[in-house]
Order: structure tokens, then sequence, then C-alpha cells
């Protein structure tokens, strides 16, 4: 069994494992173009001075074991992609992967738009490729790619030997279905886009003058099919051989916490809520979150403070939760001796109370973020942690507002070991567990917009003056805002935060996201409707880091289903 992810753009670094894997059998297969292989992650991450986007579409066994790979190439301007390079690590060949791979990069194709799929074949003629070896292995070639309906364009000069030492080739065409012929127009950009940005550095513009105009026949002239018959039916094509670019990941006991209180907003069927919203869409790969261990969470929270929620949740009995009565002036040396009454101590408010399951299912969602981490770092684009409870209210040594560990700051922590992130808190409350942990630290960049803390919880941080202490100063920024903010008002916040993140050295963006910004939510009273979560979504992928999504407030149903609903679509459509 194997799986097709697509590494591209600011995405890829995070797949570093990947891409050494990808490298090293690169160098097997074609050895003659070893030194091509260190260019790769120049070719992933910076387009523009290629002139051209690059995605390795990588074919993964068991434990991230990278078994093929393809190189494609897409030409905007054009709208038409090239097919570079195809290899397999050699105990893996004859397993389907060759097909896999080529319906995967036809996908891909399909959803960038692409009018055509080209590629570059050693010629199956006796005179052009005299050894028999190669001719075979040709010829072998040839008649693969015909039965995805592919043919070679008859009649040019693109075969001319190119490089150092010199190589020739056929080029392939390849509709994608299209019904409609190869047009002379057509061809002359697409060749010429490949020879001046593909093989610049082997070409001149008398060679490039001389292939493109040995184009002449309109519709283009394709070589009729040697190894198939004209009437024979491609081979069944596998759908969806691509990996969803979004992943959704949940975890299995967040039910199991549930506090039937009045007024306890934070209740099992706001995360129902999102899966009946989101997957009609068909935009997310879902699953289930596993277990990742306490090293990272105990580099987030206090060791003392997570023993103190496991020991009490796991004493107390079901259906009864335990409410702080008392809230002393912290001080290490006075916290007090009786477990309940310690809740005062670490808790902030008298409305989060602990129950007997609390800290399993924070456990879960802390996993769930952390599964998360590991789907971005495999190469999707954007992934939604569905995390219940909460987190950003959660600081190293306190709960409350409903959180008890906090999601979003222990996905950061993991993080760190390959990628600089930062966190954006677009809750309607601000993130003072997240501006708690990383106050006094330069290694993870926080950003909070939420209403004023004089009047809003957790009323006592969130200020614009507070930006960071020692080392951290400068990299925690907050913008408060008014009560009835309305859409204009947050989306001029929001670009401006946006915007502040995107001036800094970052690698990857975790959003909070807190639908309790919209109109009618019953904990908070900004005036934010579907434009804005619209607006956020186009934003965020526009802005091209990886996006990690980890969920926080929102306590209205209709709310949560209309803004994941508008949120998420945003994202796809604005890609």
């Amino acid at each position: 069994m194997f799986r097709i992810r697509a590494l591209h753009g600011n995405a890829f670094f995070l797949s570093r494992d990947r891409l050494d894997q990808v490298r090293r059998i690169f160098r097997q297969t074609f050895p003659d173009y070893a030194e091509y292989a260190d260019t790769l992650e120049s070719l992933l991450r910076q387009p523009a001075e290629h002139g051209y986007h690059a995605a390795l579409l990588v074919a993964e066994g068991a434990a991230g074991r990278v078994d093929a790979f393809a190189l494609v190439l897409y030409f905007e301007h054009v709208k038409s992609a090239f097919l570079d390079f195809v290899g397999t690590r050699p105990e893996a060949r004859s397993r389907g992967l060759g097909g896999a791979l080529y319906e995967a990069a036809r996908e891909y194709c399909g959803r960038l738009g692409a009018k055509a799929l080209y590629m570059d074949v050693q010629p199956d003629e006796p005179e052009l490729t005299p050894d028999p070896d190669m001719l075979a292995e040709s010829r072998q070639r040839m008649r693969f790619y015909e039965r995805y309906g592919a043919r070679v364009i008859d009649g040019t000069l693109y075969h001319k030997p190119l490089g150092d030492p010199p190589a020739t080739g056929f080029l392939l065409y390849d509709g994608l279905e299209r019904q409609a012929p190869l047009s002379l127009q057509e061809a002359r950009a697409t060749v010429e886009m490949i020879l001046r940005r593909r093989f610049r550095h082997d070409t001149d513009e008398a060679y490039i003058r001389e292939v493109v105009d040995s184009f002449r026949d309109d519709p283009v002239r394709l070589r009729p099919f040697r190894y198939r018959k004209q009437s024979r039916t491609h081979p069944e094509i596998v759908p969806r051989r691509l990996a969803q670019r979004y992943a959704l990941v949940r975890g299995p006991r967040h039910h199991i916490h549930h506090v039937r209180e009045r007024g306890y907003f934070e209740c099992p069927i706001r995360t129902e809520a999102i899966y009946e919203s989101l997957e009609p869409l068909g935009l997310f790969t879902t699953m289930r979150s596993s277990a990742h261990g306490y090293k990272t969470i105990a580099a987030v929270h206090d060791p003392e403070f997570l023993t103190y929620l496991r020991v009490v949740c796991g004493k107390l009995k079901a259906g009864r939760p335990m409410y702080p009565d008392a809230f002393p002036i912290r001080r290490p040396d006075r916290r007090p001796k009786h477990l309940p009454v310690q809740a005062g101590y670490y808790c902030l408010d008298s409305d989060t109370p602990l129950n007997r399951n609390a800290y399993i299912a924070a456990r879960d969602a802390a996993d769930a973020a952390m599964t998360a981490v590991d789907e971005l770092f495999a190469g999707r684009r954007l992934v939604y942690a569905v995390c219940r409870p909460p987190g950003h209210h959660a600081g190293k040594r306190f709960y409350g507002g409903f959180c008890y560990l906090n999601n979003a700051a222990i996905a950061a922590q993991y993080m760190l070991r390959d990628a600089r992130p930062a966190i954006l808190d677009v809750d309607f409350h601000h993130g003072n567990g997240t501006q708690d942990i990383f106050y006094d630290r330069d290694d993870v960049l926080t950003v909070s917009l939420h209403g004023h803390p004089d009047y809003t919880y957790p009323y006592f941080t969130g200020f614009s003056n507070e930006t960071g202490t020692g080392r951290g100063l400068g990299y925690n920024r907050n913008y408060p805002l008014p009560a009835n903010a309305d859409d204009d008002t947050y989306i001029h916040a929001f670009d401006k935060a946006l915007d502040h993140i995107l001036k800094r050295n970052v690698d990857v963006l975790v959003v909070s996201l807190g639908f309790d910004i919209m109109k009618g939510d019953p904990t908070g009273t900004f005036f934010a409707k579907t434009p804005t979560l619209r607006h956020m979504g186009r934003r965020l992928i526009q802005a091209g880091l990886p996006l990690l999504i980890i969920q926080e407030g929102g306590y209205s149903i209709r709310n949560i289903k209309r803004g994941s609903l508008a949120f998420f679509k945003s994202c796809a459509q604005n890609e």
C-alpha cells in the first residue's frame, strides 16, 4: 500500500526527510544528471526565479518511506505542465507505482487547470537511439504513455541534440481528456516556454528559434499510436490517486468531556456541527488523532500543573464536576495543600470545572494538534485540528476559559524541531495562555486579535502595549478591538496583524480559529459575518505559508456551520 502526496511551494521544507529520500532516488536513477538533485529545493521554493512552479509527487510506503517520485513543472502563462523526471527506488519497482504516479500527475494538472501535460522521452527509433538496451527501454516507456492517450508530436526538430553531453528526446503530448486538437499557437508558446525556462542553461536563442519555427502544422500533427490500437480504450484510472491537500484531524474521545451545566457552552455538538458542515465539501482527508506522548506537552506546561490536572481529574466521580471557589494571589511558596482548594490556585475563573474526563479529553485534543503537525510536515497544504476542549486560555501553570491544555502552543512547540512558527489568534477572546507561554521567548511569534480587555474575558491581558519581555521582546503583538467591531473593523485589523506576521521570518502559520467573532455568539459582542470569514480564508491561503488551523471558541451552532463553510471554501477557492 502507498499514498501519493504533492510537495510544493513553501510547504516542501516541512518534508525535508522526504526531499532527502527523493534526492537519493534521483541520483541512483539518473546518475548522469545527479547534480540536478541539488536544485530541487530551489525549484520548489523559488518559482519566480525559475519561471515556473515545481511540485514533487511522492509515493510513500510504510513509515514515510519514499518509493517513487515525479517532478512536475507548471508554466502558468501557457497553462501547461511538463513531466520532468520520474524515479523509483530500485527495490520498489513493478508494484504499479508508475501508473499511480502518472495518474496522480494528471490529477495534479487538473487541479491546476492545466490544458495539457508534456514530457520528453528518449526516441524509440533506432537511428536516434542506436543502443539496443536504451531503445528497448524507450519503447517500453512509449507503450506506457500511449496507454493513457499520450502521443509523440510529429514532424518537428524538438529531438535535435541538446545539452552537454548531447541528448535527444521526442516530445509527447497528453491532452488530459481534452477533445480539441492541439493548435499551432498553443504548441509553439508551450515549447518556447519549456526551452527558455526549463532548459535555459542548455539552449541559446538560435536553437530555440529553430525548434519553435519547426512547428508548422495547424493543428499540430501527432504521430499515430504504435503500441496500441487507435480504438483501444484508456486503462481504468483510479480516482483520487493524489492525496487531498487538506486534512482534518479529529480526536476520538472529545465527547467524553461534557459538562451538563447551565451556561457551559463548550459542548460536544460544536465539533459535530463542524463535521456536518465540512464533510459535503470533499476538501478534506479526515483522520483520527494518534498518541504523541508527554514530552512536548511538558515543554509547554509546568509538570507540576500537569500532574495536578491528571491526579485530580482521576479522583473525581463521574457527573460530579469540581469548580474552584477561592482564588489566592499565586505565590510558589503558598500553594494550598488540599487538592480541591488548589483548583483556585491553578484556575483563572469560576466557570471552568474539572471533571473525571477533562484531562483525558484535553490530552486527546493535544494529540489532535500534534497529529495535524505530522500531516503538515508530510506535505499537506492546510490541516485543520478540530480540538475539543479548546486551549488558548491555558498557560504554563493555569487553566480556564474552558481550556486545560494549550493546543496551539503545543503544536508550535512540536514544530520547532524543523520550522519557525507564528501563532495568529483570531478568537473573540484574547489568547492569554498562548501569550503567557511564549512571552519571554523569541522562537515563536504570537499575534492576537480580540475584544478589548476593558470589557472582555480574560480582562487582565491583551493590551496593545504587551509586546514580550527579555528575549521575547517584540515577539508578541495584540490588536484589541471595540465591543461592536463589524466586518470592516475586523478585516482592517486582521490585515494589519497578518501583514505584521508576513514581514517576519516565519515558515509556518498556526491559526487559533474562533467562530465567536461572528454576530450572535453568546460569549462575544462583535458583528462580523461570513464575508469576514471568507476574507480571512482568502488572505491566509494566499499568504503562501503552510497553514495549521486549531479550533478554539465559537458557541453558536448556526455560526459554527456558516463560519466554517465560508472560511474553508474561501481557502480552497483562492489557492
